[in-house]
């Protein structure tokens, strides 16, 4: 018994054996295999991250369309500019999300309205961290991200709990002495040089080139000491034709050109470097021209600004689009460019109301099908220009011929109080103030010949109180004079667009429309706020102003 006892024993010992020396095998091999796997998933996606376009945005503050060379303006240079749309696309009719800094940054940023965006849909408040900017989500996606001189701004965003500039990784320490005096000292071409020498080559990037030119405030008389002739200047409409207007104007060109100068040495560098090809280089500017009735304003040269993408043999070069864009539209098309087949799950992933540009700049056709029928902008506060700090909430839809704006507080004064109360208290002289127009020599002249028969429409357009409802045919009036609200021939378009852009506000959760508008008063500012006398409407009611919204249409839609 013990005999056959033990054999089995021995039986089952052998057995033993083989069965742990299979398990032994066999979990060797898919050890083996599974690190194989590994290994070729971690290659995989490091080859797919390598494979991705670098991204190079410029970006010029205060730039108003069509202000570069290519677009027929002679009098201003931009050949870097112009290289980028002579070899990529050149857009016509591009628009800021706001005629502002902070909230047309904070725009471009999201991918949002600047009214989806609480305190950074204003201007010098704060950026709330829930919302998401397309810099970080190219950092998850394995890019290393920078930028240089303005990011977004101004504002507060560690006020918010940010831990850095929306725009992205902070370079710049290197300088220069410039040529001009209030032009920045920051060496924006030597800093994109930084930046790159701390990438991994292996490792696509995103730099942002934030140019502070051509902002406020210009060297007086340097375009004339430059060479150029007061005759070369191509005056806006909307501005008196006087030599102290075409000086000022310029000494913006100059700016502009200091800010293309570096460009074009951005883009010799990624030549150098060999990784031109593989660049998508967006040239673009924040909001319009810092002169009256541009800037801060929703008229045509507060939000119509240049725009210009090269992507190598991505994108075939010389064309010119006539398509409607937001600057909102930047941000998802980064993302779709960056994420290249897997840009239906990072879109969805982080829902834009921007449209992607990839597929208008692919399609060798001159016109994209689907092409937006209108864009959107907005304003609330830009600087500290009326009394207890009051905004001058405007909000306005443009479509391929029509200019439609919406003043919802018609008895604020549009460029700020024209008197405000001085540090000792007393009230300053009439026309001292008017601080949502940067000072500057071309208002200057327009307040001191504001009674000149042909500086006198010009002086009260830029600042006299406004209707509550503006129109303008584009085509007809594209320095946006004459308001076509009243005309009796232009009210079917004056209901569709006022009712095209209702249905989009609310849509889009507009506070305007939506029932909480003055939420926009609250938003602390973080610069001077400066003291004006009481306005003269304290006591009255809300102006009687047409509804936005029509029962038979809040889509959004044109009709």
């Amino acid at each position: 018994m013990m005999n056959k006892i033990n054999e089995r024993l021995k039986g089952l010992k052998v057995k033993s054996v083989i069965s742990v020396l299979c398990y032994l095998i066999f979990t060797h091999f898919i050890s083996c295999n599974n690190n194989h796997t590994e290994t070729d998933r971690v290659t995989k996606e490091k080859e797919t991250i390598k494979n991705r376009p670098n991204i190079l945005f410029a970006i010029s503050d205060d730039q108003s369309f069509p202000h570069a060379s290519i677009y027929g303006e002679e009098w201003i240079n931009t050949p870097a500019f112009d290289r980028v749309a002579r070899e990529g696309v050149l857009f016509t009719n591009a628009f800021s999300a706001s005629p502002g800094c902070s909230p047309s940054r904070a725009a471009i940023l999201t991918g949002m309205n600047p009214w989806q965006l609480e305190q950074a849909g204003t201007h010098d408040s704060e950026f709330p961290t829930e919302y998401t900017v397309f810099p970080d989500i190219l950092e998850k996606m394995g890019y290393k991200v920078g930028y240089t001189g303005k990011g977004w701004g101004p504002g507060n965003w560690e006020a918010s709990g940010r831990k850095r500039n929306p725009a992205g990784d902070l370079y710049n320490d290197r300088y220069t002495k410039p040529l001009l005096e209030h032009v920045s000292t920051t060496d924006y071409a030597g800093n994109f040089d930084a930046f790159l020498a701390e990438r991994d080559q292996d490792r696509p990037f995103y730099f942002w080139y934030g140019s502070r030119e051509p902002h406020r405030r210009f060297e007086t008389g340097s375009g004339l000491e430059s060479g150029r002739r007061l005759d070369e200047v191509k005056i806006p409409a909307f501005l008196p034709d006087s030599p102290e207007v075409r000086s000022d104007l310029l000494d913006y060109a100059l700016e502009i050109e200091y800010f293309d100068q570096h460009l074009a040495t951005m883009i010799a560098k990624l030549e150098e470097i060999g990784e031109l090809e593989n660049t998508i280089i967006v040239v673009t500017s924040d909001n319009g021209m810092s002169f009256p009735s541009a800037k801060a304003n929703a008229y045509e040269y507060g939000t119509h600004v240049p725009l210009a993408i090269r992507w190598g043999n991505r994108v075939k070069g010389g064309r010119t689009l006539e398509d409607l864009v937001s600057l909102i539209d930047l941000a998802p098309t980064f993302l779709e460019a960056a994420a290249g087949s897997h840009s239906a799950g990072i879109l969805k992933e982080y829902a834009m109301e921007g449209k992607s540009l990839i597929s208008t700049l692919k399609n060798k056709n001159q016109e994209e099908e689907g092409a937006r029928e209108a864009v959107f902008t907005s304003r609330e506060r830009h600087s500290s220009s009326r009394w207890n700090n009051l905004t001058y909430p405007q909000r306005s839809i443009r479509t391929d011929d029509y200019l439609y704006i919406r003043n919802f507080k018609p008895e604020r004064w549009p460029a700020g109080a024209p008197q405000k109360v001085g540090s000792d208290g007393k009230l300053e002289p009439m026309h001292g103030a008017y601080h949502d127009i940067d000072a500057c020599p071309t208002f200057d002249f327009m307040v001191e010949h504001r009674n000149d028969p042909d500086v006198k429409p010009l002086f009260e357009k830029a600042v006299s109180k406004r209707p509550a409802e503006e129109l303008f045919n584009i085509k007809n009036d594209p320095y946006c004079l004459v308001n076509l609200a009243d005309d009796p021939k232009s009210q079917k378009m004056l209901v569709e667009l006022r009712t095209a852009l209702g249905g989009y506000l609310m849509q889009t959760n507009d506070p305007r429309v939506t029932g909480n508008g003055d939420i926009y008063e609250t938003y602390k500012r973080y610069s001077a706020i400066r003291k004006f006398p009481d306005p003269d409407w304290l006591d009255e009611n809300e102006s009687n102003i047409p509804p936005l919204l029509n029962k038979t249409n809040n889509s959004g839609k044109l009709d």
